[in-house]
């Protein structure tokens, strides 16, 4: 069999024993069985020191309870001076004499597979570091581009609005003219209009006050635009919090509550933010058709995935779970900083 089948014991005065060592021995510890079955206290010298606790822990709570032991970690094999990492599945039964415990059970050498784990851990882990890096870009470009946007061409469409009208003062009594300056200025006031409302697509100003009047102020911009009640609720009105969290959480709500409009049917939307000691907790409640997990894992579905990452790049979590009587609750919790 691949990998090292034996029998283990354990008595109540302490001492350990082999009684069993399949030929795996020499291929997974380096030793040869008879070796370990002469000197049994040097397996648990080959564990880790740092993982040397969880393996005792997990045999006295196998011995106590009677039940399966499963462990893995590290050991320190000296014949190919390396780690390796090592997986033992066992049953456990009391000795007959009733002084102590003896599991029977396999060991196998998981190296390959754990590290292909960890290798994977780090990458989800650079992966959300770049996530939270690009995200943290975007957001100064906009808040660059919005800026732009807002100083120079605000500034020369309001220019060219006092221009115009001092200019449509000159003008002869003629209606035609007159008639072509209003259409002109319309244009203006509609670009102005066209200006501010991409500024604040890109950056609402109102970030610049603090999260809590930028979330208030989304709720009745969703809820003016759509028609939807939509009520917005929090205890503390002055919560404090970096510029990166905040910006994270209002585009967070700004997706959710884009995806209630376009797929929930819903009528009433709650929108609670709440903090504790370390973190932020925002709640979104509609009462609308409720979402399937079909839904969830479809290949498409962007929306809920960047929220999840947004959430994730701030060591936070986000759940979707099912509201009491139909609908959907998206619950974000980070950190405060």
């Amino acid at each position: 069999m691949p990998g090292l089948v034996y029998q283990f014991a354990w008595y109540g005065d302490g001492r350990v024993a082999f009684p069993y060592l399949s030929d795996g021995c020499q291929a997974l510890l380096g030793m040869p069985a008879a070796e370990l079955r002469l000197h049994p206290e040097r397996f648990e010298a080959l564990i880790l020191d740092d993982d040397r606790k969880s393996y005792t822990d997990a045999m006295l709570a196998s011995a106590t309870a009677l039940s399966a032991w499963n462990w893995e970690g590290r050991i320190w094999v000296d014949a190919w001076r390396d780690v390796k990492w090592i997986n033992l599945r066992c049953t456990p039964h009391a000795l007959p004499s009733g002084d102590g415990v003896q599991w029977e059970g396999i060991m196998t050498n998981i190296t390959e597979s754990k590290l292909e784990q960890l290798e994977v851990r780090k990458s989800r882990a650079r992966l959300a570091e770049l996530t939270a890096h690009i995200e943290t870009v975007k957001e100064q470009e906009r808040t660059r581009i919005a800026r732009e946007i807002h100083d120079d061409l605000g500034g020369n469409l309001t220019a060219i609005k006092m221009a115009l009208a001092m200019l449509a003062k000159r003008l002869p009594p003629d209606p035609a003219l007159q008639e072509k300056t209003a259409y002109v200025d319309a244009l203006v006031d509609r670009t102005i209009d066209a200006v501010h409302r991409i500024s604040l697509d890109l950056r609402p100003s109102i970030l610049d006050f603090g999260l809590v009047a930028a979330l208030e102020w989304q709720v009745r911009e969703f809820a003016d635009q759509t028609g939807i009640d939509c009520v917005f609720t929090c205890a503390d009105k002055d919560i404090d919090v970096a510029p990166d969290r905040a910006s994270a959480l209002f585009r967070i709500l700004q997706e959710a509550l884009t995806n209630i409009a376009k797929h929930a049917h819903a009528s009433h939307v709650d929108v609670q933010l709440s903090r504790t000691r370390s973190y932020l907790h925002l709640k979104i409640t509609d009462n609308g058709l409720g979402i399937r997990q079909a839904d969830r894992s479809k290949p498409q579905s962007f929306g809920l995935r960047g929220m999840a990452e947004r959430a994730a790049a701030l060591g936070g979590t986000l759940s979707l779970t099912h509201a009491h009587g139909g609908g959907t609750v998206v619950a974000i919790k980070i950190r405060r900083d």
